[in-house]
């Protein structure tokens, strides 16, 4: 149990602002650890010490703690350098929140704004009102969001399946498969998805968008506009390709109104599915350490090679276990009622997708590789799993990058065997540890 001192409170509206003791308690175990690591970019050394000493386990123990002695249904009000900063549990509150886009929740946060509106000012995450509905409508068209499979499935599939190939290939051939080859492999399918062929081996366009985000950390921190510049020429100029069976085609021949601003949609789109790499890589993590588990995804392959639905919920229990948006945030836009007491106009609104979906007392499975929760749907019955958001503001581009990462896992199980020699060991015997570093990860590879 985490030691607290007392239960000093401060009225805020009627509703409870956590003690000073217990919000800088809150800050140095939840908030510092998420901004460390690098919430737009990881930053490998912070991500590396966290797995060393297990934070995320720590900070979920500390909110189980915080959530008892305050209640369940109360958000954890903190003040942070002047900013209100309302903290959501439980899962109806992630619930009340994420379908309360755009009011009283939106999603145009101020931190988002600064943050991500730097490589992406017209974009649909930093936009409100009926430019952001514009622009979410221009996105799940493109995205061909809630239809299962995107129009171009089949080419989609193909790219991650070469590249895949590429990529063990190589691994047999050293004997070893590392994050350093897994991230140059699956880069190569975002662009070539996103982009088209033409931009596979274009590094420096994802390699410039990097440096943005990594910028983009530190939130308030001025631009370097030749980044900057460089970025959205080499983005642009494959996106007036406008190449065949790829994203930037159908950009180029859906109707939009003059505010949609299409190329400025796209960054998200790179940024979003880039961080399937981690997911992938930490899923082989599981697999490798679960051999039941890895069976029964090597027999959906070859039963079900297209609809892929057992790999595909391994690929979305890594994201549940290690989210790759560890915190969810919104801002309120009049005081909103909450647990009795009020969450106050303008305050950001966090949902600690690090606890919610590691919760051990709202979810049986918290901490162990259960992939049957997807796919008998129960995980997706709980508001407090949510890997790609929820909402009018769920992610658009989710079966894309399902179809791609669950396609590009199968490609690599078929077949092949992965042994972990590095990095933090799993096992089913024990609970799964709150963080897993995918950079200090190693495993040999060799053929069934």
């Amino acid at each position: 149990m985490v030691a607290t001192q007392g239960r000093e409170r401060t009225s805020t509206g009627g509703a409870d602002r956590v003690s000073l003791a217990d919000e800088a308690l809150i800050t140095g175990g939840v908030l510092v650890p998420l901004v460390a690591r690098g919430l737009l970019a990881r930053w490998p050394l912070m991500v590396n010490l966290g797995d060393l000493v297990d934070a995320d386990r720590y900070s979920v123990r500390l909110l189980l703690h915080m959530r008892a002695k305050y209640g369940r249904d109360k958000a954890l009000l903190l003040r942070l350098a002047g900013r209100k900063l309302a903290l959501v549990l439980d899962a109806e509150g992630v619930r009340r929140v994420l379908e309360g886009e755009p009011e009283p929740f939106a999603v145009a946060n101020l931190e988002k704004r600064h943050a991500v509106g730097r490589f992406q000012p017209k974009g649909v995450l930093v936009s409100s009102g009926p430019e952001r509905q514009a622009r979410r409508v221009f996105n799940e068209e493109v995205l061909d969001t809630g239809r299962g499979l995107p129009r171009q499935a089949e080419t989609f599939a193909r790219v991650a399946r070469e590249e895949a190939a590429v990529l063990l290939e190589f691994a047999e051939r050293r004997g070893e498969l590392r994050w350093d080859e897994m991230r140059v492999a699956w880069a190569r399918v975002l662009r070539r998805i996103v982009l088209g062929d033409g931009a596979r081996d274009d590094h420096a366009v994802t390699d410039t968008l990097f440096r943005l985000r990594r910028e983009a950390n530190w939130g308030f921190a001025p631009r370097s506009e030749r980044t900057y510049k460089e970025f959205k020429g080499r983005l642009d100029g494959h996106l007036r390709r406008a190449e065949g069976g790829s994203l930037a085609a159908l950009v180029a021949r859906t109707p939009h109104d003059p505010e949609v601003a299409p190329y400025d949609q796209v960054p998200q789109w790179l940024f979003a599915f880039d961080a399937a790499g981690l997911v992938l890589f930490r899923a082989l993590a599981l697999l490798s350490a679960h051999p039941v588990q890895a069976a029964r995804a090597r027999t959906a392959i070859e039963r079900d090679p297209v609809a892929l639905g057992y790999v595909r919920a391994c690929v979305l229990e890594s994201v549940r276990l290690w989210p790759t948006t560890p915190a969810i945030l919104r801002d309120a836009t009049r005081d909103v009622s909450w647990g009795g007491g009020v969450i106050p106009e303008g305050s950001a609104v966090l949902i600690p997708a690090t606890f919610t979906q590691r919760d051990p007392q709202t979810l049986p499975y918290a901490d162990a590789f259960t992939p049957e929760v997807w796919t008998d749907g129960s995980a997706e019955e709980s508001w407090s799993v949510v890997p790609f958001s929820g909402g009018p503001a769920a992610c658009p581009g989710r079966d894309v990058v399902m179809l791609a990462s669950a396609v590009f896992l199968a490609a690599l199980l078929a077949g092949h065997g992965f042994r972990q020699t590095g990095g933090r060991r799993l096992s089913p015997e024990v609970p799964l540890p709150g963080s897993l570093s995918p950079y200090r990860l190693r495993f040999a590879v060799g053929a069934l």
